[in-house]
């Protein structure tokens, strides 16, 4: 995807908020880039400004659907995360949004899960853990953010999924990587960049 597309997609984002979160109306863009029809994994990030506080961040691991509908979908829910209270039409203006759009997941695998660490690319690599019903994900630049080493990393996932940190060492887990492109804007309705 180049910058021009990504940037886009960061701006269909904020509008996509903004409508919604405003007049609780579902925004689609008339035109896009032909890019969006390809089925894309996609995840929406919102972080408080100037503060950088985790806000919501929802989306679509797998390419299960066109882009822009799934970018569309995870805008809209970026604002319901439930692990927060819903965004309100004031907060608008310090709000940051950041759009990932992913690889396909590929299943690591491995001999012994002790072999799990080398086979994760830190601040390229992001992680999907599952294992039965449970099921937990990890953006790639979460690992750069809180400064993960791979262990630490598969630990997180394995939390973030409901599972014990150590779950990983024990087998019986299916661990999937990908990557990410990033953008993001630099301040709230600013200048839009390319993080990875």
């Amino acid at each position: 995807m180049n910058d021009e597309d990504g940037f886009e997609a960061v701006r269909i984002a904020r509008s996509v908020i903004e409508s919604w979160v405003s007049e609780g109306k579902r925004y689609r863009p008339e035109r896009y880039p032909e890019i969006f029809n390809e089925r894309r994994g996609v995840f929406v990030t919102l972080h408080t400004y100037p503060e950088n506080n985790l806000r919501g961040c929802i989306g679509y691991p797998e390419p299960v659907m066109p882009l822009i509908d799934a970018l569309i979908d995870a805008a809209i829910s970026s604002t319901m995360d439930p692990r927060f209270e819903k965004v309100r039409p004031e907060e608008l203006s310090r709000l940051i949004v950041e759009v990932s759009i992913l690889t396909t997941p590929k299943l690591i695998s491995v001999k012994d899960p002790r072999e799990y660490p080398e086979k994760v690319k830190i601040g390229e690599d992001g992680l999907i853990v599952r294992k039965g019903f449970y099921s937990g994900l990890l953006l790639p630049q979460v690992a750069t953010e809180h400064g993960f080493d791979a262990e630490e990393f598969l630990s997180q996932t394995c939390i973030k999924a409901g599972l014990l940190p150590d779950e990983w060492l024990k087998g019986g887990v299916d661990i999937y990587k990908f990557q990410a492109e990033i953008f993001q804007e630099i301040s709230p309705k600013g200048e839009i960049r390319r993080i990875k």
